[in-house]
């Protein structure tokens, strides 16, 4: 079997769980691309000598048809920058965590060796996790204008709040006087968004979240809506400029500016385990319902 792994950096303690995900791959005789800058990396930095290099890449478009799967090789950061790098490549994606928390990369150190046997025994669902499009920042975001967890607009440093005009499918829905606006997708939900009061959505969810940050009025609740809708965001503010983030990439934007958002076409492919269940890891990465009466 062919895979590709990809990564960013490689913490010295996690040294020997590489070297030993490297060697489990070498005795199941699986062969592997290797993102270019990581394995730079790991070989001059970390001196581990990955002994089942098949090539190195840099895009999607670098890896051959036969490569079956992607190990994300970090944290949830990094499984997100692997869409990134492979853009429109329908490839699986499975991340293992090299660090304490993880929604999207969930395979603990502890669990590698189950995990690689699980792919390479085909004992795993296919997850397709939906993708937002996000349109009217394509001259800034021209690579990839596309974000698996959500999209931002706040305000700039110590700047005063921003004036966000909502529209859904060219319907006024409300104003926002807020420091900013999450665009969450059900992936997203578990994100940014949950940590200034959002919704949990389950993965296969059919919609989009809509999370105030820190709004002026305080009625202003998150909301969720079907992912069938077009939303249209018209930015205004006293400063020069605002922030719109996708994702982990970040650019400052003029006012006023028009942000457009809707489903994109296709989707990521993610590997579950059997292992691991949605509701479990709230409970164990989340503490989630964890009460002494339980």
């Amino acid at each position: 079997m062919i895979i590709a792994i990809f990564g960013l950096t490689v913490d010295p303690a996690f040294s020997p769980d590489m070297n030993r995900f490297f060697s489990l791959l070498k005795h199941r005789q699986v062969k592997a691309y290797i993102y270019k800058p990581f394995y730079d990396l790991i070989v001059t930095t970390s001196h581990i000598d990955p002994d089942i290099v098949a090539g190195v890449f840099l895009t999607g478009s670098d890896l051959p048809a036969s490569v079956s799967y992607l190990f994300s090789i970090g944290g949830d950061g990094t499984f997100l920058k692997s869409i990134l790098t492979l853009k429109h490549r329908s490839i699986p994606v499975i991340g293992l965590n090299s660090g304490r928390l993880g929604f999207l990369s969930a395979i603990s150190r502890e669990d590698m060796e189950i995990a690689i046997d699980d792919v390479l025994n085909n004992e795993f669902v296919i997850e397709e996790r939906t993708l937002l499009q996000v349109d009217g920042l394509k001259d800034l975001f021209c690579e990839f204008n596309y974000v698996m967890n959500e999209i931002t607009v706040t305000k700039m440093d110590t700047s005063s709040m921003i004036n966000i005009h909502a529209y859904l499918n060219d319907k006024y829905v409300t104003s926002y006087w807020a420091d900013g606006l999450i665009i969450s997708t059900p992936t997203g939900s578990t994100a940014y968004s949950l940590s200034v009061g959002g919704p949990i959505l389950t993965p296969d969810s059919a919609d989009i979240v809509i999370t105030p940050i820190a709004p002026h009025n305080l009625t202003m609740r998150p909301i969720v809506i079907p992912d069938h809708n077009k939303l249209t965001l018209r930015v205004e503010g006293r400063g020069q400029q605002f922030l719109a983030s996708l994702d982990s990439r970040s650019k400052a934007v003029n006012f006023p500016g028009e942000i457009h958002i809707r489903k994109a076409d296709f989707r990521v492919k993610t590997i579950k385990l059997p292992e691991h269940d949605f509701f479990n890891t709230l409970r164990n990465k989340l503490m989630w319902g964890t009460d002494r009466r339980n």
